[in-house]
């Protein structure tokens, strides 16, 4: 900072909209010499540095039985270490609410006990010498690991940490009897002793003895089966390549096989015997992701296998476990279900783990996004190459928004030297943010550039933990160019940009942009910022990429053609906040122009949101009903769904909505159209309706059934009904429940009970509102079932958003006695973060009306 000035420069202008930054000196207070020296001490006391490396785990072999009766681990544990450099006297290992029966060390077949202290969340050994870095000993413990006691939640991405989890112990009927883990961040020393750090790596293998009838999981290979003669079975899996504690993992319940391969490599999943055929679907695109993905970075899948099981009650939606991701049971899908399968992005995310995270892992929770960053973009990677760049974009249009959404709340560092709790790193920063940056920087760089940064990275670092200039040093090596300035206001700085920008079109063969940035300057960066401006001559795209890096700054186009339509980011590749003013034919010209479906999909949503009553627009919304993306055919018939007068309005619309309703190859697409046939003319498509009712997908056939039996022209809609009273799928169940609501249907408390319990995540979201109005509008005798049902949820769902759904279901009984002061005590107990935000403005505006 010496040779710099406290004044931030800024282009010379007499323009009105000039920013000028001030010092930070002028626009904050100035601080005591006490708040100095207090602020310089939190920031040293409060760092969070990589865990110092006292040893180097090297090997870590487990032998485990369970206790399903008191949910308990009996297990021994032999762990080879080696002084990582500085001589040795005692071993400190991570073993959270143990007891310790022996701790030995192993020396030429020999056990010496050594005497220890333990705390209940760590162990210390004491040597019977000093080691140095030259030496490996072996130590081995005898424990029983009680992940029951002394739990917390952890955060709103990760819900527990327990670490290891008895799902149904007592094997009650109804739900599986399963046993799997949940390691991340530092929760798998609650079922074995180690170095639970993400910047130690070691081999491992583990033993486990389990009831004959369960298949057991764990990391690599299957080594050997072996019948006990008891009942029980003992497996023994072993990880011949080194990875971080945290991924260790097992699973052990009732689980059917899928076989699959790449390459020769097995590629398994595994999920309840009901959901084979769905999880076959569901998971029918792994070998050609893994395929897809050693070949962008030229780096094959570097592990020796890759299963993925499906189980219950998961604590968070999927952990990347090496060789061995365990999903969130949302993946149990049957046959049917499978159709419209959503989720090939979690699919391809933890698949991308086994790179980036596994085989290269962060050194400290400092540093995640160098994990989830790279997962969440290979969200973007896999559907640019299997479904194309337009709905690649949509998704990434969602992360940005995702995170600008968070945004409001917080604004953090992407690499967080200060946190709280590692927990606290799970957020949209770590995940969507980083995401968007590498886009960024991939845009910027170029694709032959970007891989192959990433390709040298993963070589350079492969079985090792990283920071973040590890990736910034690997880009410079490969391109030559110093990236100090990217990686600083991107992953070491909070915030955004927001532009506000304007073009000149007074000459339209070399528009003028100014643009200005328009962050607070105290707390955010002067951003440096490659972006592009795009244009379009006689139907061919034209692009020029400029930089901003002042707070106001003027480019001359000199795009020589005469042009009316130029578009500023036009692919939405800028995690930025734009601000200008775009009027009616700015967006109909962006709509018949563009080549990009993210900027048609724009247009057309400012178009229908802001001038779906002007002249010209109706008749861009009906040519998007044609249009080649998906997404723009689903926005126009919103759009007509909103104004129900273009109906009427513009000729032929009607037979191109049934069309889409028979024949578009995207089923949500097909549900819209229904949905606006039943607003068109219900009666004369009632036959229509009967037919897709019984069509494979479950979109086509839950918006038929609405369709049906909302016409109480139907004189059979209660036979119709009764068909599907048994279905589970969350779609059917809507329609049911939506018309059992608007006839007032007594005598159908059990079923709406029933099916509450049978969902799970999103469908039990989406089904408490049905759940509640019923019971508070029609069995209003039943109501005491559905205010202990709801109030029983919104204490113990996993899923914090389905708490608060239940929790403001409770609010259609609020003036029942009792019901308020219940409330309270749900919020008090609430833990969750955004739970509890959520609950408290619920509350506290009931009471505010009382």
């Amino acid at each position: 900072m010496a040779c710099k000035t406290s004044q931030t420069e800024v282009s010379s202008t007499n323009d009105s909209s000039m920013v000028v930054v001030d010092s930070l000196a002028q626009q904050q207070p100035m601080e005591s010499d006490e708040q100095i020296i207090r602020r310089l001490e939190s920031e040293i006391s409060e760092y969070r540095a990589s865990r110092t490396r006292d040893f180097d785990l090297l090997h870590t072999a487990l032998d485990l039985r369970f206790d399903y009766g008191n949910e308990t681990v009996v297990g021994e544990a032999v762990l080879t270490l080696k002084p990582y450099f500085f001589p040795q006297k005692t071993v400190v290992l991570d073993a959270k609410d143990f007891e310790i029966h022996a701790f030995g060390l192993l020396e030429e077949g020999r056990s010496t006990e050594l005497n220890f202290y333990y705390n209940e969340r760590k162990v210390t050994a004491y040597l019977p010498k000093s080691y140095s870095a030259n030496d490996t000993i072996q130590v081995r413990i005898k424990y029983t690991a009680f992940p029951n006691k002394n739990t917390t939640a952890a955060g709103s991405a990760i819900t527990d940490t327990k670490g290891i989890y008895f799902v149904n112990p007592q094997s009650k009927p109804g739900k599986p009897t399963q046993i799997w883990t949940q390691g991340e961040t530092e929760y798998n020393s609650k079922w074995f002793p180690t170095i639970d750090s993400p910047n130690e790596r070691a081999t491992q293998e583990i033993k486990m003895t389990v009831d004959s009838k369960y298949r057991t999981l764990s990391n690599g290979k299957l080594l050997s089966s072996k019948e006990n003669g008891d009942g029980t079975r003992t497996d023994h899996w072993k990880l011949d390549l080194a990875h971080a504690p945290y991924l260790a993992a097992i699973a052990v319940g009732d689980f059917v096989e899928i076989k699959d391969s790449w390459d020769g490599m097995p590629v398994n999943y595994y999920v309840e015997p009901e959901f084979e055929k769905g999880g076959k679907i569901v998971f029918q695109n792994t070998p050609e992701m893994i395929a897809y993905f050693s070949s962008l970075l030229g780096v094959p899948y570097p592990w020796s296998h890759y299963n993925q099981v499906v189980v219950r009650d998961f604590v968070t939606g999927a952990m990347e476990n090496t060789t061995l991701t365990i999903f969130m049971e949302e993946l149990n899908l049957n046959e049917r279900e499978a159709i419209d399968s959503e989720w090939d992005g979690i699919i391809a995310h933890e698949l991308f783990h086994q790179w980036f995270g596994d085989y290269v892992t962060t050194e400290s929770w400092a540093n995640l996004t160098l994990n989830e960053a790279f997962a969440t973009y290979s969200e973007y990677l896999w559907y640019e190459y299997k479904n194309g760049r337009d709905e690649a974009d949509l998704h990434h249009v969602s992360e940005i928004e995702t995170y600008l959404d968070e945004a409001e709340v917080k604004q953090e560092d992407l690499i967080r030297f200060y946190h709280d709790k590692p927990d606290d790193m799970f957020d949209s920063h770590s995940y969507a943010k980083g995401g968007a940056i590498l886009h960024m920087l991939r845009r910027h760089l170029g694709d032959e550039a970007f891989f192959k940064s990433l390709n040298h990275y993963l070589k350079k670092h492969a079985f090792q933990s990283v920071e973040v200039h590890d990736l910034r040093i690997a880009f410079e090596e490969v391109t030559g160019l110093d990236l100090n300035w990217f990686f600083n206001q991107w992953f070491l700085a909070s915030g955004h940009p927001i532009l506000e920008y304007e073009v000149d079109y007074s000459q339209e063969d070399n528009l003028l942009l100014t643009v200005s940035q328009r962050q607070d300057f105290s707390t955010t960066p002067l951003y440096r910022i490659p972006f592009k401006v795009s244009w379009y001559v006689n139907g061919e795209r034209r692009e020029k990429e400029l930089v901003i890096d002042k707070a106001w700054q003027q480019f001359a186009i000199e795009n020589g053609e005469p042009v009316d339509l130029l578009m500023v980011d036009e692919a939405v590749d800028l995690l930025a906040v734009k601000k200008t003013s775009r009027g009616k034919q700015h967006f109909i010209n962006q709509f018949q122009a563009s080549t990009l479906g993210i900027a048609r999909y724009e247009a057309l949503d400012s178009l229908k949101s802001m001038f779906a009553s002007d002249e010209g627009v109706r008749e861009i919304v009906a040519a998007a009903l044609k249009d080649s993306f998906w997404s723009i055919r689903e926005m126009a018939l919103i759009g007509i769904a909103e104004n129900p007068n273009w109906l009427l309005e513009i000729e032929g619309l009607e037979e191109t909505i049934y069309q889409m309703a028979e024949n578009d190859p995207k089923n949500t697409v097909r549900l819209g159209a229904i949905e606006l046939l039943s607003v068109m003319d219900a009666d004369k498509y009632a036959n229509d309706f009967l037919r897709w009712i019984n069509h494979p997908s479950y979109y086509v056939a839950g918006a038929a059934l609405s369709a049906y039996l909302e016409n109480e022209n139907n004189v059979n809609r209660e036979e119709i009904a009764g068909r599907f009273e048994n279905e589970k799928n969350i779609r059917m169940l809507v329609a049911l429940a939506g018309y059992y609501l608007s006839e007032e249907t007594a005598g159908k408390s059990v079923w709406f009970s029933e099916k509450l319990d049978q969902l799970n995540g999103e469908n039990r979201y989406y089904f408490l509102g049905y759940f509640s109005e019923y019971f508070s509008s029609v069995a209003t005798d039943d109501s005491n079932i559905a205010i202990e049902k709801l109030s029983s949820i919104a204490k113990n769902d996993r899923t914090n958003y389905v708490r608060i759904g239940a929790f403001m279901g409770l609010f259609g009984f609020i003036d029942q006695p009792g019901v308020l002061d219940l409330a309270k005590e749900i919020y008090a107990q609430e833990k969750d973060p955004l739970a509890k935000r959520y609950e408290e403005m619920f509350l506290s505006q009931y009471l505010d009306e009382k």
